[in-house]
């Protein structure tokens, strides 16, 4: 599984796999209708040889290529829904915080120091492991978007959290609120996220 994700964790990748669903089409084809040059489609296209995920036949002077076996263009399929569904999430959150600003109100930088100088606050980190990792507000709890759902339980009943990201204007953080109100958490967005932090002259948490 590992090694076929790594496959088509590329978008040339991707895209390539977009058009091969849609016909078998030679190399310099699929290398036009993806805005690449030939070699470079090639060697893309020879991942995803090696992953199974197309197969090749020579006609004449062309090579052309087609789905590998097995239910490719399920998978390809199962990809659109789930961006689609992610999408649709981050549309709701986006249309929460437009229509109910007031339930959407961030927190400010200084009313979180308040709040944690009291004990007062639960902070999630929504951002991926290896950024949190690289740098985080101090006693903050790392719970990536894809995962938050499920760990919702491990924050406690009565905590009040505040999410944050990458910074004020990215929609996860406001995704992140949607999902821990839905699970019953006392949740707010931070008015900003690490580099707003450092700008404001507190210490991070870094390397840890």
């Amino acid at each position: 599984m590992a090694e076929v994700a790594r496959a088509l964790g590329h978008p040339h990748r991707l895209a390539l796999l977009e058009h091969i669903v849609r016909a078998e089409r030679s190399v310099e084809r699929l290398a036009d209708l993806t805005d690449m040059s030939v070699a470079n489609a090639s060697q893309h296209l020879q991942q995803l040889k090696r992953a199974g995920c197309v197969q090749a036949r020579r006609d004449g002077k062309n090579i052309l290529y087609s789905l590998g076996q097995g239910p490719l263009a399920a998978v390809v399929a199962a990809l659109h829904d789930y961006v689609a569904f992610k999408q649709d999430r981050i549309d709701q959150a986006i249309a929460d915080s437009r229509q109910r600003p007031q339930e959407m109100e961030s927190v400010s930088i200084d009313a979180l120091v308040d709040r944690m100088n009291e004990g007062a606050v639960i902070l999630v980190d929504v951002r991926p492991g290896d950024e949190f990792r690289k740098s985080h507000l101090p006693g903050a709890v790392n719970i990536p978007i894809p995962q938050l759902e499920e760990r919702a339980k491990e924050l406690s009943d009565n905590a009040h959290v505040v999410a944050y990201c990458k910074g004020p204007y990215c929609v996860l953080t406001r995704e992140a609120v949607v999902i821990l109100r839905a699970q019953g958490v006392e949740a707010a967005p931070l008015a900003g996220g690490v580099p707003e932090w450092r700008a404001a002259g507190y210490r991070l948490d870094e390397g840890v």
